[in-house]
């Protein structure tokens, strides 16, 4: 899985974003030359605001480091096993985020585009690639994401004979820490949790009266959105990221039940008062000067959104540094079109990777990219590499996307959808924990805390061993 030495021809990757860059890393890794193309600056998107590698267009939160307890912490640390240049840079670039792993932008995008554009095996092209890659280029990753340049989208469809699935992705606000009034907001998270370089008291809390909430709640429905274009309007939402209006379109108590939900919190300011509903605000650079508003992605336009969202207490005179956004996500049906190394079954040159195969999420997209690059660098040395275990989250996400994900009885019907890493991909533990350790008897949340102890164990345990098997296999070749 490691060379030195670039063969004669190159793997292209088509878009560099966080799976493709990742792709690209992996590769090189493998010994063998990579050309990277990216269209940005020279045409960019309706999300993105820089030419960086791997710009963060939405949170900057690579969400729980709990490789214990949290799916998402737990694919962290398979990837780090893999030597990831995505967690490398997340990692290096870190923010205090409670039990989250969160980075400072700018500087988490830096150092991706520096790693890549100082490795000697990799050529960085500026230049859309605006239909299918030419015949000629005979190992190719198309990682180009959500915001697919339509040329190539089309392309891909006109191959495929499918319509590509889409939904929309909100973005989140971002506010001027200065701006917040702390004599009304505090610093504290969830149940003091501390997570990477936090001290569990990372987030920002604006805390509202069941009067203040329900007041929010009509202002949220009755503000001014986006208008929808008209090939845009039958395009579901992903239910993992949905606009916080439309949060509160599905009934009045529906956010104090998802993002503003007031558990694990006291306000210091009033400790006897319980309140009603919380506002949560995650430092999102490295200085600690901005913070963005957990789960408040909005279609909501810019004047209704300041109108709104200064409502909430403590945010009376906030600043905005980005106001929130939408824009639509574009991903293939691919347990139809892929094969299990992720090519396209009607054109295996072609080899898929990131949000449009169908994960959901920073990590899981770079994972994808991950396994995209390892498989790429495989087949130009004319190897074969098994697929990791599918008790690991490498596995279990590429088994989902690949095949894993069970069709809809109804004849023509497609129901696959994006899907973020989660133990009920995992397959089930042959032999589930039922004591502690002193062998009293496990119960209710205790038990189910074991249950995923015991399934992240298994799956570092048996990455380990896959890892050392391909690398004994790369080092026979």
């Amino acid at each position: 899985m490691t060379g030195t030495r670039a063969t004669s021809e190159p793997v292209h990757v088509v878009g560099a974003g966080l799976a493709g860059s990742e792709a690209a890393w992996q590769v090189a890794k493998s010994g063998i030359g990579v050309i990277l193309h990216e269209m940005r600056p020279g045409r960019m998107t309706e999300a993105h605001r820089t030419d960086g590698l791997a710009e963060l267009v939405c949170s900057n939160s690579f969400r729980s480091d709990d490789a214990a307890n949290n799916a998402v912490g737990l694919l962290h640390a398979e990837m780090r096993r893999l030597d990831s240049l995505i967690m490398r840079a997340a990692d290096a670039n870190q923010v205090p985020a409670g039990g989250a792993l969160a980075v400072d932008r700018d500087g988490f995008s830096a150092a991706v585009t520096k790693a890549l554009n100082d490795h000697p095996l990799i050529e960085i092209r500026r230049a859309e690639i605006d239909g299918l890659p030419p015949e000629d280029w005979r190992n190719v990753i198309v990682a180009t994401g959500p915001l697919t340049s339509a040329p190539l989208a089309e392309a891909i469809r006109q191959l495929t004979d499918e319509n590509a699935l889409a939904f929309f992705d909100a973005i989140a606000p971002i506010v001027h820490r200065d701006s917040i009034d702390m004599s009304v907001a505090w610093f504290q998270s969830r149940y003091d949790k501390a997570g990477p370089g936090g001290t569990g008291a990372d987030y920002i809390n604006c805390p509202m009266t069941r009067e203040q909430y329900g007041a929010f709640v009509d202002a949220l429905i009755a503000g001014e959105k986006t208008d929808f274009k008209e090939w845009e309007t039958n395009t579901p939402y992903f239910d993992g990221c949905l606009p916080i209006e439309v949060m509160a379109e599905r009934g009045r108590e529906t956010l104090r039940h998802g993002p503003m939900k007031p558990v694990g919190l006291t306000n210091p300011h009033d400790p006897a008062v319980k309140p009603y509903a919380i506002v949560q605000l995650r430092q999102d650079n490295r200085l600690g000067t901005l913070y963005n508003m957990v789960g408040f992605q909005t279609k909501l336009k810019y004047g209704a959104q300041q109108r709104v969202f200064r409502t909430i207490p403590g945010l009376e005179n906030a600043e905005f540094a980005r106001l929130g956004g939408l824009h639509r996500n574009t991903f293939l049906n691919s347990p139809k079109l892929l094969d299990g190394q992720l090519r396209l079954r009607v054109q295996p040159r072609l080899r898929f990777a990131g949000q449009m195969t169908g994960c959901e999420g920073y990590v899981e997209s770079a994972s994808i990219g991950l396994m995209a690059g390892l498989y790429a660098a495989a087949d130009a040395r004319s190897m074969s590499l098994a697929p990791p275990p599918a008790t690991t989250a490498l596995g279990s996400l590429l088994g989902h996307i690949t095949g894993g994900h069970i069709e809809t009885i109804e004849p023509g019907a497609r129901s696959f959808q994006p899907m973020n890493i989660n133990f009920g991909l995992f397959p089930p533990l042959a032999s589930p924990p039922t004591r502690n350790a002193d062998g009293t008897r496990l119960r209710g949340n205790e038990k189910n805390a074991a249950k995923k102890q015991a399934i992240s164990a298994r799956a570092l345990s048996d990455l380990d061993r896959w890892i050392a098997d391909s690398l004994r296999l790369a080092a026979a070749a």
